[in-house]
């Protein structure tokens, strides 16, 4: 990273005692984006007492001293939008510079995998809309992307793995698509008036399948009773947390955060290569039923490489033909092997859910007990061979005729995942059982842990705002996600000392997530959040995909949250937002809604359907017939003679069909407050 050499640039011109205590977090680099107009932190560590000076090409400085810890903090003034510009710091006789700095505006990018989501998508089936047109035309110089690394951490970190990037398609592809498509609206219309250019910073900071509890500090969820627990046990067991990370670290690592992406998975060298060969000696390998994800078996948490064994006797009429391996969808990579030979493989990430369906040569069955290896490479939530048991088989080609797979397996972990660095143990002993134990397991689904580690070590770098995209995570729990959403936006807006910063955030979209599931009750605690000071949300309702939970049409998700942005945070008398349910009357047999920014509603029925349901005190729902007039809808049913509710979009799966003339979306609601 370019940080790291900058660094290293650094501490070699300083002598030996101080080296260990000077740092600067790697949110400052070259090529990042200051906000304009303002004062901005600069922060680190260094000698006690030790005197420290920053200063602007543009003619601005500021002093301070470390305290008796070390530690320093100062503030810069910043001018209006241009550059390029240097940042020199001193730190008693050493000195470090930033280059290519721009002064303009900055937000913060966070949530789930769909703001992860990079441009590039995970093919083959999570791809953003015109994704090879999008890269190709990525060059905004004026635009700088930060992306943290993922990490987790059971207490607040300092620092984090990062570097500013020019906005390229080199650098774009793997950038968050949501992020880089709002930050290019935003440029693209501020740019336009009388300063000129206006460089637009991007901090994405972001884990796919995370919920909301992961993203808040302890100090405000230790103080809801349903957390207090888990902090608790959070704290108490950071002894054993970090003798944990001592022995972890005291592997050989291979980091592939500088690895070409196309390459990042391939020839990992775990000293493993026996692993597929007959002759291996797998007698001490623990044994796991498959299929099953890894994490409900001995192996629990763990992302890295798992190597799975199976040694079969087939029949011998079998001998010397063309077989057909079936495995059924592995999560995430692997490389498969039968009697030592390669036989099929997937070596990219987006292929988790892919059946695999491997051809076996008959001049490898040459005997009647033949061995099946696979190593399986996870790099984040569930990992293993984990689909139906019917999909473990094998068979000769063209034939009905098979062997089941299911069942026990001999299993060995040669390497483990974490901060973008695998840890090797190899294939010779059992090392990883040899790990110490922890009676609480922390994960990136641990309450506080991405705070602690993504969140924490970019705080209180200046931002405009921020823009969020998550929630499915927490379609189980929609009351609590009404309670943590709010809190987590005044954690985060106390966190960084800015007041009530800008906080624009997106509507999950349709999605099946099956029975049990009531996501419209999580879009409800989304649209509630609006009462917020200073929020805004974005609707999807119209650009999902019930049966992709990333659906591919990122571009209007970053121009509607783009569209809050100019509107409330830089004054452009444009629309912003679709309807929104001002109140609602009941008249006779009918239920009369009106709308705040609807001048004129527009209802565009999809199969014939309007996806309004109306009910009376029987609390059972009938389709409801709807009349537009003007900024009101007027609903009713044949079957309802006293209504008493109405709702709309109320279902997982359910589209828009209610737009404004701007052509944005209403929101889900309901007029009711009936638990079922």
């Amino acid at each position: 990273m370019l940080i790291l050499s900058v660094i290293i640039s650094f501490l070699t011109m300083m002598n030996s005692d101080s080296k260990s205590s000077i740092q600067i977090p790697s949110i400052f680099s070259d090529n990042m984006v200051l906000q304009r107009n303002t004062e901005v932190p600069f922060w680190g560590k260094a000698s006690r007492k030790e005197k420290v000076t920053v200063k602007g090409s543009w003619g601005k400085s500021a002093e301070t001293s470390a305290d008796e810890e070390g530690n320093w903090k100062t503030k810069l003034e910043t001018p209006e939008a241009g550059g390029p510009y240097e940042v020199t710091i001193r730190i008693g006789d050493s000195v470090v510079t930033y280059k290519n700095v721009l002064i303009g505006e900055v937000w913060i990018c966070s949530g789930q995998s769909n703001m992860e989501m990079p441009m590039e998508g995970w093919p083959p089936r999570d791809t953003v809309q015109n994704w090879a047109g999008e890269i190709k035309n990525a060059k905004y110089p004026e635009i700088r992307m930060f992306t943290v690394q993922r990490a987790f951490s059971n207490k607040k970190e300092f620092n984090c793995s990062g570097s500013w990037e020019i906005c390229s398609p080199s650098s774009a592809h793997a950038f968050s698509a949501t992020a880089y498509f709002f930050g290019r609206e935003l440029y693209s219309e501020l740019s336009k008036g009388s300063l000129g250019k206006i460089p637009i910073g991007l901090i994405q900071t972001s884990w796919g399948g995370t919920p909301i509890q992961s993203w808040m500090s302890d100090e405000y969820l230790k103080n809801l009773e349903e957390y207090k627990s888990v902090v608790n046990s959070l704290e108490n067991s950071s002894g054993e947390f970090e003798k944990y990370l001592t022995w972890l670290n005291s592997f050989p690592a291979i980091s592939v955060i500088n690895k070409p992406d196309d390459l990042k998975w391939k020839g990992l060298d775990f000293k493993d290569a026996g692993c597929s060969e007959i002759s291996f000696q797998d007698s001490s390998w623990k044994e796991m039923n498959l299929p099953t994800l890894w994490e409900r078996a001995d192996i629990g948490n763990f992302d890295g490489a798992v190597w799975f064994r199976k040694k079969i006797e087939i029949p011998s009429g079998w001998m010397n033909k063309d077989l057909v391996l079936e495995l059924g969808p592995i999560d995430d990579m692997d490389l498969t092997y039968v009697n030592g030979t390669l036989v099929g493989s997937y070596e990219k990430l987006g292929y988790w859910s892919t059946d695999r369906v491997y051809n076996i040569p008959g001049k490898i069955i040459t005997v009647n007990q033949i061995l099946i290896a696979v190593r399986v490479l996870d790099t984040q939530g569930g990992g293993g061979i984990y689909g139906a048991p019917e999909k473990m088989k094998l068979h000769p080609q063209g034939s009905e005729e098979s062997i089941s797979l299911a069942g026990s397996w001999k299993y060995l972990p040669v390497a483990q995942y974490r901060d973008q660095k695998f840890y090797v143990f190899g294939s010779d002993d059992n090392k990883y059982n040899s790990k110490p134990a922890l009676s609480f397991v922390i994960s990136e689904n641990t309450p506080t842990a991405l705070f602690n580690a993504m969140v924490n070590p970019v705080v209180p770098y200046t931002i405009k705002g921020a823009i969020w995209y998550q929630g499915e995570a927490n379609v189980g729990e929609p009351e609590e996600y009404a309670k943590l959403f709010p809190l987590m936006i005044r954690n985060w807006r106390n966190e960084w000392g800015g007041g009530d910063f800008p906080f624009y955030y997106v509507q999950i979209a349709p999605f099946n997530y099956g029975e049990n599931s009531y996501s419209e009750k999580l879009r409800e605690a989304q649209l509630k959040t609006l009462a917020v000071p200073n929020t805004g949300m974005a609707v999807t309702l119209d650009i999902g995909n019930p049966d992709n939970i990333h659906p591919a049409d990122k571009q209007d998700v970053g121009k509607r949250l783009a569209l809050w942005a100019l509107n409330k945070t830089y004054g452009k008398k444009i629309p912003f937002t679709g309807p929104i349910l001002k109140s609602f009357d009941i008249k006779g047999n009918k239920v009369i809604l009106s709308f705040d920014h609807a001048d004129k509603l527009f209802l565009k029925e999809l199969n014939g359907e309007n996806n309004f349901i109306i009910a009376d005190s029987t609390k059972i729902f009938k389709k409801a017939e709807v009349e537009v007039d003007g900024n009101k809808l007027i609903i009713s049913s044949p079957e309802i003679e006293k209504p008493a509710a109405v709702r709309y979009a109320w279902s997982n799966t359910s589209q828009a069909t209610l737009f404004n003339e701007a052509g944005l979306p209403a929101s889900s609601f309901r007029t009711d407050d009936w638990n079922n």
